[in-house]
């Protein structure tokens, strides 16, 4: 048998047991040699595949595991589908409040989303029904000025939504320029719980007027409190949302005797109430003919703001403020065209996801895609971050990294090898250097019983000639000086 042979099947046969190691390599019939090496290859087959296995599980074991902890860390951030049904708490039927959140209903079917409306008696009710425990309502329109800081909760704003102008009505022989001046008379506010009464109570209160003295509070709204202000049943009222429509303030304004109040401190009362702005009323803006009001009116008025969950849906938030810049941004009497929808927030937080709509719009899905395409884009993306910015580099450095393995081991008895040589260096007895030939013998057996892939073989048996010649330096030392001379 060849020595090159000889030396493969030694490395074949590495890992077998001695006296099968000896068998074969004491056989010089090549047909036996053939057959003695299959049945090697079959014993060893399973023992190298589960080498194999092993290599590859320790070296995949922690790009998978920071591949898992990237996905499950990305899933944590990545919100469920928005939800095709949503309720939106309006106000009476056919109430302006009312009205708007039916043209909300029309513009986001466009999109597959099912808003239901739901009648309330108005925007107390509103905030009610949206702050109550167990809330089916996800949305409300509610005047700004209802609630107190600590009522907040999980309720946020997705910004103001249109103007709701106050107008107060009342019979003088002489303009009125101070609210104070209506003290001791009969005052028509609004029923409990309308956002009309509670203004008024607000801006009564400013002024040192209440219901415990002379001062008469009414609960007529609307029509009532109009009838009762033209029969002179009450002095003033209070009108604000669709109790003051332009036809309802037309009438008013030629009623003989009927003054609609002018604000000159709209400015102060503007400072003091975060939630009003000053509006002015051109002259002619109800009667361009008989030029009525005769001269511009100062008014205050609060904003109706949208308010919703704190987890409301982002791609909804975006929705619904869309949907409100399609139904309030046009230009009226008392606005500019794009002034509405607005940013702007009184009683609760402004939502961070509206924020960003108003600062950059909608994101490049769902500017350019279906709704139910960008919602399924949006939420891929978060999931593919962690396959694109961790798994794909890391499958990258893989097989390095696996090199890397390999290559340690051989490295492992380069080190043995050299501290080995290191040692015969000195000057050693007889015994002393067998049992270094001793070790070197145990580290070649190692050698040879390594499993590595085919690809570092050449570095195997380059490592065996160094064996070789650590060996060969060993007994030439144990021959002496004479030796060494012949």
């Amino acid at each position: 048998m060849g020595i090159a042979r000889r030396v493969i099947l030694e490395y074949i046969i590495g890992a077998a047991r001695s006296g099968e190691r000896e068998r074969l390599m004491g056989s010089d019939d090549p047909e036996t040699e053939s057959r003695s090496i299959k049945a090697l290859f079959r014993s060893l087959r399973p023992a190298n595949l589960r080498i194999l296995w092993v290599d590859l599980a320790q070296t995949l074991g922690p790009v998978l595991i920071l591949s898992i902890i990237a996905i499950f860390v990305a899933l944590h951030y990545v919100r469920p589908a928005p939800s095709s049904k949503i309720t939106i708490a309006s106000g009476p039927q056919g109430s302006r409040f009312n009205l708007v959140a039916e043209q909300y209903r029309k513009i986001l079917a466009h999109n597959g989303i099912t808003l239901n409306v739901l009648t309330t008696e108005g925007s107390l009710d509103n905030l009610g029904r949206l702050q109550a425990a167990g809330s089916k309502v996800d949305v409300a329109l509610v005047q700004a000025g209802l609630a107190t800081p600590v009522t907040a909760g999980d309720v946020r704003s997705l910004g103001s939504m249109f103007y709701v102008p106050l107008t107060i009505f009342y019979r003088s022989a002489m303009p009125l320029e101070r609210l104070s001046q209506l003290r001791g008379r009969r005052i028509a506010i609004g029923p409990e719980g309308s956002g009309t009464r509670a203004l008024a109570l607000a801006l009564l209160k400013a002024n040192e007027i209440d219901g415990q003295g002379p001062t008469q509070l009414v609960d007529l709204e609307g029509e009532s409190a109009r009838g009762a202000l033209l029969h002179q049943q009450v002095d003033a009222i209070f009108l604000t949302g669709d109790s003051a429509s332009p036809d309802t303030i037309r009438e008013m304004l030629h009623a003989p005797g009927i003054r609609l109040f002018d604000f000159p401190q709209a400015d102060a009362y503007v400072r003091r109430f975060h939630y009003l702005n000053k509006l002015e009323l051109p002259p002619g803006a109800f009667d361009l003919g008989e030029n009525l009001p005769p001269q511009a009116i100062n008014m205050i008025a609060p904003t109706v703001e949208l308010l919703a969950h704190a987890d409301l849906h982002p791609a909804l938030s975006d929705l619904l403020i869309e949907a409100a810049t399609e139904v309030h941004g046009g230009a009226t009497l008392l606005q500019n065209a794009g002034q509405f929808p607005l940013a702007q927030a009184h009683d609760f937080p402004l939502s961070a996801d509206a924020a960003r709509y108003y600062k950059s719009g909608k994101s490049f899905a769902y500017r350019y895609l279906p709704f139910w395409l960008a919602t399924l884009l949006d939420r891929a993306v978060v999931v593919f971050l962690p396959i694109f910015f961790v798994i794909i580099p890391a499958l990258r450095y893989l097989p390095a990294l696996y090199n890397w393995r390999v290559q340690s081991r051989i490295n492992r008895r380069y080190r043995q090898l050299m501290a080995l040589e290191r040692m015969s260096l000195g000057d050693l007895s007889a015994q002393q250097r067998a049992l270094l030939i001793e070790r070197l013998g145990q580290i070649e057996k190692a050698v040879i019983e390594l499993k590595i892939p085919g690809s570092h073989a050449e570095q195997m048996y380059l490592l065996r000639q160094h064996m070789h010649f650590v060996r060969e330096n060993l007994a030439r030392q144990g021959l002496g000086p004479t030796a060494e001379a012949a």
